[in-house]
């Protein structure tokens, strides 16, 4: 694979309001970035393992196998995977998850429900409440702004982002004996990455 198409398979999609407000379309490129390394983490450390077997020996079926011990990675194998692959897809969804908590917090003029939600709150003003007689006849909930959902989506999908990543790095840490006997913690290695790569400058980290 050249380093092109590498990049290609990570990208995000560009970085628009449009795509933070779009909550489905949002979560959907987080869900599928996930399915594709995260969920299948096991399955892809295991396709790049090439254990040898002994050919078969008829005259040893009495004789039961010795357990093998188990297989940790090559060390580079391993860094290859993890500094081409897994570091680029949570960076990725870094990027999305940043920019979409940057526009959460930013003016919002453009909210097609500012003129609904300012009509709902003149009506709530003018309304007569008895409360003796209907004691939650007071109450009134605003409909959110769609920064406020922004904010809570991408808090909930920040904290799927960080179980998601203490598991994937449990097992690679399994897988990978390097990284085990270091005991590496994810955000060190990700964070040393960016070093590297010359993205921590422009990374803002909340523990993603």
């Amino acid at each position: 694979m050249s380093d092109g198409q590498r990049q290609a398979r990570f990208d995000h999609p560009p970085l628009t309001p449009s795509l933070c407000f779009t909550t489905g379309a949002l979560k959907g490129f987080l869900r599928l970035s996930r399915s594709s390394i995260d969920d299948n983490i096991s399955q892809n450390l295991n396709a790049l393992s090439t254990p040898s077997k002994p050919a078969f020996d008829p005259t040893t079926t009495s004789t039961p196998y010795p357990i093998a011990p188990t297989r940790h990675l090559p060390a580079q194998t391993c860094r290859a995977f993890t500094e081409q692959i897994l570091l680029p897809s949570w960076q990725s969804r870094s990027d999305v998850l940043n920019y979409c908590a940057a526009v959460a917090t930013s003016d919002d003029p453009d909210d097609p429900d500012s003129i609904i939600r300012l009509v709902e709150g003149m009506v709530d003003k003018e309304r007569v409440v008895d409360e003796r007689l209907d004691p939650y006849s007071g109450r009134f909930f605003p409909r959110e702004s769609r920064t406020e959902v922004l904010t809570r989506v991408v808090r909930n999908e920040r904290m799927v982002e960080n179980i998601v990543r203490e598991r994937t790095w449990r097992i690679v840490k399994e897988k990978c004996g390097e990284f085990g006997a270091l005991g590496e913690d994810w955000r060190g290695v990700l964070n040393a990455w960016r070093v590297r790569k010359g993205e921590c400058e422009a990374a803002v980290i909340h523990g993603n």
